[in-house]
């Protein structure tokens, strides 16, 4: 079957959702519950001494309050814990009278109501003996550099070429601490009952989930089931297990009963993970003509002191463009805080901010246009392997962002282009990648002659739209009604499921359905004794008077053995790309920026945004695009508002709330236009696609600060760019 363009649809599940139907982790109705509060500790390091809990039991309707002497016996299983395979949490709060980072649970409190939870944690009152010294970011004396060098990438002679080129950029970009604040705020439901344990969590990765608190809390994991149909936002912060996961999943055990407990938002600036603060010294040659000469780029990232988050924000920029010489490596910062963790394109959207910009400056050095640049130094292998691309269309993407948002009314000089009211005007670009990534999964199908279809399968509907992704392919190949579809996903009761997350959700689910689909075709074709039948597949099936045809299919990805099933089925994580045999295969984008800033109060907005991304074949044009606007959104607020503001003094994020973590709002958002190249991939799976979830945001920041610099002359070399950097 041919790969066709599929028709605009609307979401499968657009109806439940707006009706409230779809029920997220915290919504799923369990009798008999338990509802549970924590108590932050209060210093930043240090031990506690006593916990006085009479006061919180005075309170009506609390029932218990527990401390780490409850939960002492939880074992720490870094393996099962962390994401992407490396190692997870070295260190679960409550286990002991150590504390490590401000904020973590030192209480927790069970009542018959949320209200009553709530009291009582606040009427917990501890005593510590505070640590002498800590360092709470990564620039005061404490803070420790990790002796380990991660990404160290060489190609060619650097340095060399470095020294002996004509124009040099030696320039140095921060990027601040953020926080994700999806809108779902994480929650743990556990049940237990007859000797099984069902939790309820908002997840990227339920079977890790499962597993993982099994081992933690002494169980067999064939006796915990984990369940996340609906998560409202990842983006990398539900990849792990949480803080507080084990903690309710173990209370749950203790008490006989429910426990349900909901991290309020200024408990998880300090308990969840986070963007890490990094910096990015970035050295760029060129000869005369802009070609390329030399890339040179270390990084520093703050970690907590306990965990290996590894910097790998040097992956991505050596693949941009044709680099005849590179020389990268990243860094890790030790300090007293939580451990960071994976933020929507972790690392390659801090990464491009820097080197994005850096290349601007090297052509305002060069006196050249920006895309022209970029378009002169294109490329279809990759410079550290030599290995070609599967498919690149990066000059496509710049060609038709730059009509879109009309790049020929750029100026060079900054600060020459006006708009009618003084506003000065600038016009940005920069470009992205993302790795193009997959993993195995495991999946039933089951067409009834009535036209009733159910799928279950590996992955997690985060909202990026992977039920209409599995819809597609059933429709396409199938003929299936999506209003008799039902998609089965995020539980690990009706399939063991894969980490989602790094943009492989739709390159791994799309090729399962299909797969599973085409298969349950040619059982068909072999049952009516042809295959070229058109039209609904269950009519067919009606014709042979069966009610139902079921098949289940492993598929696994490019590059790996069938060992990656076992693996899945064990809650391990199995993930390719982008190296593969042949080539290295990535999403690619193109971001325009046209910004206005008012000359007397400084202040920025972003007016007009063009990206064009190439992600394979399109699954759901809408979804897609949707994911690219949610991703320029999400830059404006990187660019112009998100950061984490420590106190150093006692390592407390003071803006741990959204009345002062500032993110964008409707009001901040002007026009955005989306386009899509639409080419399949078909090297990379039968289905043609990569991913879009993850390069939507890589490379928009710069892009704003590339047109902020258009526009006024001023090259701000942090995040966010405020008021008083452009006065």
């Amino acid at each position: 079957m041919t790969l066709s363009p599929n028709p605009d649809r609307p979401r499968v599940d657009a109806r439940q959702k707006v009706l409230g139907e779809a029920l997220f982790a915290a919504d799923q109705r369990v009798e008999n519950l338990l509802h549970a509060m924590t108590v932050p500790a209060s210093i930043a390091k240090g031990r506690i001494r006593a916990i006085d809990s009479s006061a919180a039991l005075k309170v009506a309707g609390v029932v218990r309050v527990m401390t780490f002497e409850d939960f002492a016996d939880i074992q720490t299983t870094p393996a099962s814990r962390g994401a992407y395979g490396q190692p997870g949490k070295g260190y679960q709060p409550m286990t002991g009278p150590d504390i490590v980072h401000r904020g973590e649970p030192v209480a927790l409190v069970l009542a018959e109501s949320l209200e009553a939870a709530i009291e009582g944690a606040e009427a917990v009152s501890v005593e510590y003996d505070e640590a002498a010294e800590f360092a709470a970011l990564m620039e005061q004396d404490g803070a420790e550099e990790a002796p380990e060098v991660f990404t160290r990438l060489r190609h060619g002679d650097a340095e060399g070429a470095f020294a002996g080129a004509t124009h040099k950029i030696d320039v140095t970009y921060r990027h601040p601490q953020e926080h994700h604040n999806p809108i779902e705020l994480i929650s743990t439901t556990a049940r237990f009952s007859e000797g099984k344990l069902r939790i309820f969590e908002g997840t990227q990765w339920s079977s890790a989930l499962a597993g993982g608190l099994a081992g933690m809390i002494g169980r067999e994991p064939q006796s915990v089931r984990a369940s996340s149909p609906y998560v409202g936002g990842g983006f990398g912060q539900k990849n792990g297990i949480q803080e507080q996961s084990a903690l309710v999943a173990h209370a749950a055990t203790i008490m006989g009963r429910p426990v349900k407990l909901v991290m309020p938002r200024g408990q998880l600036f300090h308990t969840a993970s986070y963007r890490p603060r990094s910096l990015h010294h970035v050295r760029l040659a060129a000869d005369a003509d802009g070609k390329l000469a030399a890339g040179l780029y270390r990084t520093e990232q703050q970690n907590s002191r306990y965990d290996g988050y590894n910097p790998l924000f040097g992956e991505t920029p050596p693949r941009m463009y044709g680099y005849p010489n590179w020389l990268g490596e990243d860094r890790m910062i030790r300090v007293d805080t939580q451990t960071p963790g994976h933020q929507r394109a972790p690392h390659e959207h801090p990464s491009s901010y820097a080197t994005e910009c850096a290349l601007d400056e090297l052509a305002h050095q060069l006196d050249m246009d920006p895309v022209e640049l970029r378009l002169a130094n294109d490329t279809d292998k990759d410079p550290i392997t030599g290995k070609p691309y599967s498919s690149r269309h990066l000059a496509a993407c710049l060609k038709r962002g730059a009509r879109m948002i009309d790049w020929d009314r750029r100026r060079r000089a900054p600060g020459t282009l006006r708009a009618e009211n003084g506003d000065m005007v600038g016009l940005g670009v920069a470009c992205g990648s993302y790795k193009a990534a997959m993993s195995p999964a495991i999946t039933t199908l089951r067409l009834q002659a009535n036209g009733a279809c159910r799928i279950s399968l590996s992955g997690h509907e985060m909202g990026q739209g992977l039920r209409s992704v599995i819809a597609a392919e059933l429709i396409d190949v199938l003929g299936v009604d999506p209003a008799k579809l039902d998609i089965r996903v995020g539980d690990t009761g009706f399939a063991p499921q894969m980490l989602t997350a790094g943009s492989w959700g739709t390159a791994s689910v799309a090729p399962a359905a299909r797969a599973a689909a085409l298969e349950l075709r040619a059982n068909l074709a072999e049952l009516i004794g042809r295959d070229d039948f058109e039209g609904p597949a269950h009519l067919q099936l009606a014709k042979t008077r069966r009610p139902m045809l079921k098949v289940e299919i492993d598929t696994i990805p490019l590059g790996e053995s069938p060992q990656a099933i076992d693996d899945l089925r064990q809650g391990r994580p199995v993930t390719t790309g982008p190296e593969y045999t042949d080539f290295l295969a990535f999403s690619w984008i193109a971001h325009f920026a046209e910004v206005h800033v008012e000359p007397s109060t400084g202040r920025v907005r972003v007016r007009r945004f063009a990206s064009v991304i190439d992600c394979g074949r399109v699954m759901n044009r809408r979804t897609t695009e949707s994911q690219v606007r949610g991703g320029v959104v999400w830059a404006v607020g990187a660019a112009l508002r998100e950061i984490g503001e420590t106190d150093p003094r006692y390592g407390r994020v003071l803006n741990n709330d959204l009345a002062e973590y500032l993110v964008p709002v409707n009001a901040d958002i002007d026009w955005i236009d989306v386009d899509v190249i639409g080419e399949p991939d078909t090297q990379l799976n039968i289905s043609g696609v990569k991913g879009a979830g993850e390069v939507a945001m890589v490379g928009a920041s710069a892009a704003i600060a590339n047109a902020i610099f258009n526009a006024t002359g001023r090259r701000i070399r942090h995040l966010p760019i405020r008021i008083e950097d452009l006065l």
